[in-house]
């Protein structure tokens, strides 16, 4: 089979993108290094372009005949997007339209596309399920519940089967260490923390509330690993052969971390003290965002390799040990 992984030198991208190539599949990675990095494009035939320029696709396109596109080229700070919206929009929604009418003229209707939780906005239910209400507050939750529409209108009209997954909290690293999470400025907490213990001259982590009803008033996320989402990735490509239409599936290991015990967990698993200050909330917050993917474990046969949050922690501090020794 021949893959195209649109963002396939970023984060999730090249953890993908290796796991095809070692399951004997061809990759072709396309993307446009502004966030992803060279060095993470080491599985397939790099291709750098855009997905917002049209004739970038139609020379791919051209050249090869794809059996899937997975997608993850998209923009996906929340707060950046709250600032720059009209990057997300054009860049998340604009672009993904792009490919999609190109996957149209060019006859390709097996397209799985990286969403995210922030569809759904403020929880009103302890764990979230597919049919939760979805209320996305900023810009780039928006984005990507618009992309989930028009997958269905492309669904129904141009019979492009497609899968997106939701990802919760996206965690951990190749446990090869050959590829991890690299991002410049990083905004996930779990890197953060591991920043915060081994860089010395490292400002103290920021700890945005300590009064939320939860075990230990901090918030509560669910954290799922790379590799079980690449996992999931699999196990939909296997489903849309026998299933015509437009689905959705919630990622995430069921369990939901408080800040603090991810920052517990953190220095167990390196042996050093985490440096962090008590801040107040941020708004829009919520106290906790766990996921039900009871739909993703029946339909999709998938569940996750990694449950434990130490686990998770550890392939990520082998990365980002290896990353420093190298320099």
């Amino acid at each position: 089979m021949v893959f195209l992984v649109c963002g396939g030198a970023g984060y999730i991208g090249s953890h993908m993108a290796k796991t095809l190539v070692r399951r004997g599949h061809d990759v072709v990675i396309f993307d446009n290094l502004s966030t992803g990095k060279l060095e993470h494009a080491l599985w397939g035939e790099l291709h750098i372009g855009d997905i917002c320029n049209s004739e970038d696709l139609d020379t791919l396109f051209h050249k090869y005949h794809f059996d899937c596109v997975m997608h993850f080229a998209a923009n996906s700070i929340v707060g950046e997007s709250v600032l720059e919206p009209e990057l997300y929009y054009h860049n998340n929604v604009a672009g993904t339209l792009n490919l999609l009418e190109c996957m149209h003229r060019f006859g390709v209707n097996k397209f799985i596309f990286s969403s995210s939780a922030a569809i759904f906005g403020n929880p009103e239910t302890e764990f979230i399920c597919e049919t939760h209400v979805k209320k996305p507050v900023n810009p780039y939750g928006r984005t990507k519940l618009m992309i989930e529409e028009m997958l269905q209108d492309f669904s129904r009209a141009y019979q492009i089967n497609a899968v997106s997954l939701r990802y919760f909290n996206a965690a951990g690293a190749d446990p090869d260490a050959e590829t991890g999470e690299d991002h410049a400025p990083e905004t996930h907490l779990i890197p953060n923390i591991i920043k915060s213990v081994v860089d010395e001259h490292c400002e103290a982590l920021q700890l945005f509330g300590n009064d939320y009803d939860t075990i230990d008033g901090t918030c509560v996320r669910d954290y799922v690993h790379v590799m079980d989402l690449c996992a999931a990735h699999l196990k939909a490509f296997e489903f849309l052969p026998e299933h015509n239409g437009a689905f959705a599936f919630n990622l995430g290991n069921g369990e939901g971390f408080s800040v603090l015990q991810v920052i517990k967990a953190v220095e167990e698993v390196t042996g050093k003290s985490a440096l962090y200050q008590i801040c107040g909330r941020r708004d829009g917050d919520p106290a906790r965002l766990v996921a039900d993917s009871t739909f993703a474990r029946e339909a999709l046969a998938w569940s996750p390799e990694y449950e434990d949050i130490s686990a998770m922690i550890q392939t990520a501090w082998k990365w980002h040990s290896k990353k420093s020794h190298n320099g």
